[in-house]
């Protein structure tokens, strides 16, 4: 019974062993997936901003003004004035339903009181 025993938990050494050698390894290769996944994130990030600074530098307004000066005769672009802009009340909305293509719509509400039934 001895031996049986003596067997039983060298074959579970090893089977433990074999296992925490796996997990070892599998452990070793996530990090190394990790890490090489950061430095894309890295590198991406570094990328976006060289990409934001240049967008900036492109959308200047100066730049804009002069590239609408030089085009105006094939692109009719004049400059912004503020009384060109408006508030939202001012946009007028369809009130007919059939013009917005809702079809069967269900009214909903909500209770702004804060009580429930």
């Amino acid at each position: 019974m001895r031996t049986i025993m003596f067997i039983v938990t060298v074959v579970g050494v090893i089977c433990v062993s074999v296992w925490a050698y796996q997990e070892n390894y599998s452990t070793q290769r996530m990090i190394k997936d990790t890490e090489r996944l950061e430095r894309q994130i890295g590198v991406a990030q570094a990328r976006l901003a060289v990409l934001r600074a240049e967008w900036a530098y492109l959308n200047r307004p100066d730049r804009l003004r002069d590239l609408a000066d030089i085009n105006y005769n094939d692109l009719q672009l004049l400059p912004l004035r503020p009384d060109q802009f408006g508030i939202v009340e001012q946009v007028a909305y369809p009130i007919d339903e059939s013009l917005l293509g809702i079809e069967n719509a269900t009214e909903v509400s909500a209770d702004l009181d804060g009580e429930r039934p």
